[in-house]
This record gives C-alpha cells, structure tokens and sequence, in this order.
C-alpha cells in the first residue's frame, strides 16, 4: 500500500500541472500559426517539467524558460509566467546549492543580447528579458532559497533540542555516577576510619595482661572480623544502592575537636594546635579539612600504632594550612587491618577540587606528615569561569540564524541590485541602438512606392516619434533615426513587403 506522503506528493505534483498548463491552455483558442502549435506542445513538456523537479528542479525550471523564449525573445508573453514562478521557487526550495542555479540564470541572461539582436532585431527587448527574468524567475528562486534556509533552521533547532534533551539525561546519569562515588568515598573515609578505631582497639585488649586466654581469643577475632570489614567495605564500594533507592542520610560532619577527641578515646596520642580563625570555613574547604584529618589520623593509627601524632590547623590571611605529623613507628603495623592504598589518592583530589595542594611525605626524624594548603576563598573560582564557555549546540544554531538572515538580505538586495544594473545597462543600449538604426539620407531619397522591402537596416528605431501618425489600415510601419539620438525620424510603411508610403515624422518636419 502507497504511503500517505507519497499520496500527497503525487497529489501536489497533479495540482502544480494543472495550474502552470491553464494559461496556455486557456490561450490557445484565441492564438494563431505556430502560436497554438507552441501551447500544444507546452502541455506535455510542462507535465514532464513537474516530473523533473523533484529530483532536477533546475532541468524543470528550463523547461518553461525555453518555452517563454520559443513564444517571445522578450519572454513578456504572459502565458508561461505562472510556470516559471511555481518552478523557480520550488527550484530554490529544493536546491541543496546556489551555483548551478546562477550559472544556468547567467547563461540564459548572456544568451538573451544575441536573441534579441539577430531574432527579434531590436536591442531594448534584452533590458526587457532581463527584467522578466528577474521578476518571473529570480526573485521566486531567492524566495524559495530564504523558505528552505528558514526550513533547515527549524529542523537544526528540533534536532538541537533533541540533542540537548539526550545530553541532560547523560548528564542527570553523570551526577548520579558521581553522587555514588561521592558517597562510596564518604563511607570509605568515615567507615574504614571507625573500623580501623575499632581495630586498634581491639589490639590494645588483645594484649592486656589482666584478660584470660578466652576473651584475648575473642577480642582476637574482634580485630580480625573489624580488619575483615574494612576489605569487604572496599570491595563493595562501588555497589551502594539500586537505581530506584533513595542514597543514604549522610551525617553532619563533625568539627575538629570531636574527631581528634573519638581517636583520643580509642588509645591514640594526639595534640591538637590552632590558630587564627578556623571555625567558619566554606563548606568546600571545610570537609576537605575534615577528610585529610580523618585519613591522616586513620593512617597513623594503622601504620604506627603506639606513636604521638601533632595536628596543626593554622590560618593565615586567605589561607589555611593544616599538617598532621606522627612520631617515628616503634612497632609493626597492626595484623589484620588492610590497606588499599587509595587514601592518599582521593585526599589530593579533594584538596585538588578545594583550590588547594596536599604534600605527604616522611619527616627527617623519621616519622610522616601529610601537609594541605587551602585557599579560604576563590579556590574554584578559575573552575567556575571554564564552565561558562559556548557549546557546540549553541554555536551551530547561531551559524544556522546567520544564514537565514544572510539568505534573506540576499533576497530583498539581489533584485535592487539587478534592477539598478539594468537601469544602467540601458544606457549604452540606446546609445548603440540608436547607432545601428540610422537610416542614411541617400538611402532614403532613392525608395520609391512599390520598391520591394530590402536593403534596410537591420535595428530599427525603438517606436515611433511621440507625434507621428497613426498607421495606415493593412500597413506595417517601420520607424529609423534620420541620425544618432535624433528626434525625428524615418517613416516607412510596407503593405505585403513592398512600399506604400514614406514621410519624415518628429522634430524636423
């Protein structure tokens, strides 16, 4: 079964024959000769012109273009017009490109000054082809050329829109991907930091002389289930919740003194020094200070169990500075409690998104400290500036809105421009016309009544003088310039080719 938009398209195709074939249709009973034989022969060449033009919209255009210039060199007959508007503005409408089309509308312009000198013997017909060919022809293609531009921006901005639309959702998909890994690193920082707390702990118990043999076994295996908690918590990080589940309730950060204060009660020697303001801190600056603590006490109580840690959180101006330094180990890192490896990773990209640097490292005393400089405020400013540059997508509608503007600039100046060229093309026209028309004085005294048309001129003057009289019934008059630009001119009038009458009308009789 034939689609519903290939029923319309044959639909339109029928209407637009229909349309363009009733004027000649219309005309040929009341034309003559080979006038009739031209609109017969219209019919079908227009029905194969409608054929072509949705494929070769240029090849239908010539179609009626040459028909208007088989009726009249001038193409001012009125009978192909419709035709060669309909098929220029569809030409316009379905041409991907412009140059074919100016070649093409160059060429039949160029083709027109020999048309009218050698066919139609009169050089002011070509000004008229030209001005037809504007109206007719031209000025429909610019536009059809303005609707398919004015199209295409249309469709650039659904398909805009629909790109835009996909992009929202990648990014929503985006920022729920990094709102897990955010939560999967807050587990992992406040988790694994209790756990090893509960860890090193549980060591401390182990090795109370005060305990039997039963519970050291099982504060043993307290140890070792908390150092197993920890790897399983990293293994799973990744996975926190189904796509349809809420993300978990995250606690309020505690301030400083309460984390320093949670690993003074698990057993760890810790001094804590402040100075200047550090309490009111952006909230970016704020949890960056709370982590690097957290990993580094973390870090010193799994890997130097038993040493003095110094905390520093000093600011000074617009920045803070925050170190945590531990004593030189004196014993073996704790059995049982793993280590990933990671924790210093994720500390410097935190510090790195804080506007701010992180340097770990061992001291000369042997001991280690991590050490985290933090702007108080700007540090994302250079990150928020980057986020305001143009799009692709906004880039490519603006290249589209220049375009239609351009296209329709080009349609209102393209036809002034040709109407002022051909303004002033008429000006070296009748200079030379009036050359070429020039019947000599010698000439004229020796015709005579009866002498056979010949001989003559081939341009003659463009119309008669504006006081010469009427043309005699069953004669053709011919006019010509006594001299260039002249005023008056030559009167011959001819009745089946031979000479009937010849006078001097104008100025100078």
């Amino acid at each position: 079964m034939r689609s519903v938009p290939g029923r319309l398209s044959r639909l339109f195709d029928l209407g637009l024959w229909l349309v363009v074939c009733v004027p000649p249709v219309t005309a040929a009973t009341s034309l003559h000769g080979p006038d009739v034989l031209t609109a017969a022969v219209g019919v079908p060449l227009l029905g194969a012109a409608v054929a072509l033009s949705r494929r070769w919209p240029l090849a239908a255009l010539a179609v009626p273009v040459a028909l208007s210039l088989a009726l009249d060199v001038q193409m001012s007959t009125p009978l192909y017009w419709t035709a060669l508007v309909l098929f220029g503005y569809l030409a316009g409408r379905r041409m991907a490109t412009a140059r074919p089309a100016l070649w093409f509308f160059g060429a039949v312009a160029t083709a027109g000054l020999p048309l009218c000198a050698f066919v139609l013997r009169d050089l002011w017909g070509w000004p008229m082809q030209l001005l037809t060919l504007l109206l007719t022809v031209v000025l429909p293609w610019l536009v059809g050329r303005y609707r398919r531009q004015y199209a295409e921006l249309v469709g650039t901005g659904w398909r805009l829109a629909d790109r835009l639309e996909r992009e929202q959702q990648a990014v929503a998909d985006r920022a729920r991907i990094r709102e897990r890994a955010r939560i999967a690193g807050d587990m992992h920082d406040s988790l694994g930091h209790d756990l090893t707390l509960i860890a090193v702990r549980a060591g401390a118990l182990e090795l109370d002389p005060g305990l039997d043999a039963r519970q050291q076994a099982a504060i043993g295996e307290l140890r070792e289930a908390a150092g197993a908690a920890t790897e399983r918590l990293r293994e799973i990080i990744g996975v926190l919740r189904a796509d349809d589940e809420q993300p978990p309730r995250v606690p309020a950060a505690e301030n400083t003194e309460a984390l320093v204060e949670r690993v003074r009660n698990s057993g760890v020697t810790v001094t804590l020094e402040r100075l200047g303001d550090t309490d009111d801190l952006p909230p970016m600056v704020g949890l960056a200070v709370h982590r690097v603590l957290q990993e580094a006490l973390t870090n010193a109580a799994k890997h130097a169990p038993g040493t003095a840690v110094q905390v520093r959180l000093v600011r000074d101006g617009a920045l803070l500075g925050l170190s945590v330094v531990n004593d030189p180990a004196t014993v073996a890192p704790l059995p049982g409690v793993a280590s990933g490896g990671s924790g210093l990773v994720g500390l410097d990209e935190r510090v790195r998104l804080a506007g701010g640097t992180l340097r770990t490292g061992s001291t000369p005393e042997g001991g280690f400290e991590v050490v985290a400089e933090l702007p108080v405020t700007g540090g994302t400013a250079a990150r928020a500036a980057t986020a305001a540059r143009p799009t692709v997508s906004a880039g490519e509608l603006a290249r589209a809105r220049r375009q239609v503007r351009r296209r329709l600039v080009q349609a209102v100046v393209v036809p002034l421009a040709v109407l002022a060229g051909i303004l002033l093309l008429m000006i070296p026209i009748s200079f030379v016309s009036s050359s070429f028309s020039v019947l000599g004085r010698d000439r004229y005294e020796q015709l005579e009544v009866g002498d056979v048309r010949s001989r003559l001129p081939a341009f003659t003057r463009d119309g008669p003088p504006d006081d010469a009289p009427p043309t005699p019934r069953g004669a053709d008059c011919v006019y010509y310039n006594t001299r260039t630009a002249s005023a008056d001119a030559y009167r011959l009038c001819f009745a089946h080719d031979r000479l009937v009458s010849k006078a001097i009308v104008g100025g100078s009789r």
